[in-house]
């Protein structure tokens, strides 16, 4: 199966397009506590669906030292009580890549991605605010592929991010098998 990677970025805060707040009742929080069980958990109940395989064999320290890291957040999308998605950042040389954004299932169609994508690339800007002696961001950037969800790369350039290069079968992109499911064994929702 041919797989498309694209390579999106914003050069200034002023490229970004916030998204409209959503209709239910919804806040974005930031997981100030590094905590390998709940970024495990976002990151395959978001990605279970969408060949997000990358992270699942890694053991509870890896998890700890990954989210442990100066310049790392994770943003939390919540409605009514209940995780609805996320944004991870991560903060490098000036450049601060979403490296994982997407909503669970049950939060698709629902207004909350373009609005956390915003927020997430709002919060990407303003990184060094929040981690003294971090440089601050002259770029935005993020991926995606023909294997995540068929929103996500309008999403992207709907909050102004740009295409900057794009690969076919591009080295390091997630396994293209049967999907894992949000856990082992659960295989994909339909």
């Amino acid at each position: 199966m041919d797989v498309t990677t694209w390579y999106l970025e914003q050069t200034s805060p002023s490229d970004l397009r916030p998204g409209r707040k959503p209709a239910l009742p919804a806040e974005i929080v930031r997981a100030e506590v590094p905590s390998p069980e709940f970024g495990r958990f976002l990151y395959t109940a978001v990605g279970g669906d969408w060949q997000w395989t990358n992270r699942l064999p890694w053991t509870w320290k890896q998890w700890k030292d990954w989210l442990d890291r100066p310049g790392v957040e994770t943003w939390v999308a919540w409605t009514r009580g209940t995780p609805a998605g996320y944004a991870e950042l991560v903060a490098r040389d000036g450049a601060v890549e979403i490296t994982s954004f997407g909503l669970l299932p049950y939060a698709i169609g629902q207004g909350l991605g373009g609005w956390l994508l915003g927020e997430a690339a709002a919060r990407a800007w303003d990184i060094a605010s929040r981690w003294p002696g971090l440089e601050p961001a002259r770029r935005v950037w993020v991926h995606t592929c023909s294997l995540d969800g068929p929103a996500a790369l309008a999403n992207y350039r709907a909050r102004g991010f740009r295409v900057y290069d794009e690969k076919l079968n591009a080295p390091g992109d997630e396994d293209e098998g049967e999907t894992p499911g949000p856990w082992p064994g659960a295989g994909p929702r339909t």
